[in-house]
């Protein structure tokens, strides 16, 4: 049964995009592994160990990048390994959608370019219902690694940087905090702006740190944590996505530093990763 895996890296926000349509990421090494095998013997999709909503989610991806003609003579059967948690605004939906499609370009040998991948992988995001922008920031982010500064409405990268590979991303979960309504965010979309336009002139740790105090103001978090993560070494600080995640960016020197001060404001897990700047890998299986 011929296949291919993927292995794609996730990605942080550095701006997000919900406000004002554009937004900017940051290439993380955590990974998730998608293999796409078909079959001519059993015609239909199956997503291996997958809910019902995310089952759904990867029927769409598949059904807007391979033509109709392909789906009805062919089986496809799709297995995902990650240790990206699923929606805490770490991009594992962005990860899933950009992912299959890649592999399914190579499989099939459909002849797209990375645009057309990334564009397929964001109409799939909008039908599902799991973005209000299509993600093209966090597609970007998961595909190119590194900084990716995005204008979403226009599906448009407006600028891409690799990023120094010695920092350390700390990723904080709380356990308490819930992810609330990302149309709020709307209210200082004039902050958020200033923030993307930072990113745009590559002052990347000031725009994210803006994007998180903005974040912390509407959803009522406490902006202190932010303030006390930069007091104790941090380069930026902010909520990744619409949360709840927040993320830190520092020196390896730093990292127990960090892990301490987020745990005197919230229960919580901490994951530790570095920063990518590589694009996904393909292998036939």
């Amino acid at each position: 049964m011929p296949g291919i895996k993927v292995l794609m890296n996730g990605a942080v926000s550095i701006v997000n995009a919900i406000a004002t349509g554009k937004g900017a990421t940051l290439g993380t090494s955590l990974k998730t592994t998608i293999r796409v095998n078909s079959s001519k013997n059993k015609v239909g999709i199956l997503a291996e160990s997958a809910n019902a909503y995310r089952a759904k989610f990867i029927k769409l991806i598949i059904k807007q990048i391979v033509p109709s003609g392909i789906l009805l003579n062919t089986g496809l059967h799709i297995s995902i390994d990650s240790n990206i948690p699923m929606g805490y605004g770490l991009k594992s939906s962005s990860i899933i959608s950009t992912g299959i499609s890649l592999a399914c370009n190579k499989l099939f040998k459909l002849g797209l370019n990375e645009a057309d991948v990334l564009n397929s992988s964001v109409l799939a995001s909008i039908k599902a219902g799991v973005s209000i922008t299509g993600a093209y920031d966090d597609a970007c982010g998961c595909y190119y690694g590194g900084f990716v500064v995005t204008d979403n409405i226009k599906n448009k990268i407006i600028k891409a940087e690799k990023c120094n590979e010695k920092l350390s991303v700390v990723i904080f979960i709380p356990k308490l905090l819930k992810r609330k309504k990302v149309k709020a965010l709307k209210r200082l979309n004039f902050v958020f702006n200033k923030a993307w336009i930072l990113a745009q002139r590559s002052d990347y740790w000031n725009a994210m740190t803006l994007n998180g105090i903005a974040i912390s103001i509407i959803f009522n978090l406490n902006p202190n944590l932010i303030l006390s993560l930069m007091e104790k070494g941090a380069f930026a600080a902010s909520t990744s996505g619409n949360g709840t995640s927040i993320v830190a960016i520092t020196k390896n020197k730093d990292i127990n530093t960090i892990n301490k001060v987020f745990r005197s404001y919230y229960e919580g897990n901490i994951i530790l990763t570095s920063i990518n700047n590589n694009k996904p890998e393909t292998y036939e299986l």
